[in-house]
């Protein structure tokens, strides 16, 4: 069965913990409850299972010579330490965000909605507002993609 696919919405409260859907807390649970939140650069949150995150870091290891000598070695493990943090599911179903994390991403204080949005090997938390712009510019990158794979195929 596929895990971590559709869109789904939820609620922060003012607080940062944010209730997580029994279909989404079933692919984690099926994964452990240790998660991994991680500030993308589009403006959202990846949560992502601690294995996967692991496995995603692996791929981008960046060695201690590396990181002594490289600017943007240096800068890369910046990033990933910066805006990464471990965390429980807890019993009752949620995670935290930390209020750095709601910042980057968009959240103000208070409750708040969400879109939940499955990315095959975890969910991103977006604001209602920057989902739809990240859609719409999906949306207009499969268009133009599309009209140049029509333009090439028909020789213009």
């Amino acid at each position: 069965m596929l895990t971590f696919c559709g869109i789904d919405y939820c609620s922060m409260d003012s607080n940062g913990r944010v209730k997580l859907s029994p279909k989404i807390l079933e692919d984690f649970t099926s994964k452990g409850v240790d998660v991994v939140l991680h500030c993308l650069p589009e403006g959202a949150v990846a949560v992502y299972p601690e294995e996967t995150y692991l496995k995603i870091r692996q791929e981008r290891e960046v060695t201690e010579n590396r990181a002594a000598s490289s600017f943007t070695g240096r800068q890369m493990l910046r990033r990933s330490g910066a805006w990464s943090q471990s965390q429980r599911i807890s019993a009752q179903g949620r995670i935290t965000l930390p209020q750095a994390f709601r910042e980057h991403a968009g959240f103000g204080s208070g409750s708040q909605k969400m879109v939940v949005v499955g990315v095959e090997i975890g969910v991103e938390l977006w604001t209602l507002e920057r989902w739809e712009a990240e859609r719409k510019r999906m949306e207009e990158h499969d268009n133009l993609k599309r009209d140049q794979e029509m333009q090439a195929d028909l020789n213009f």
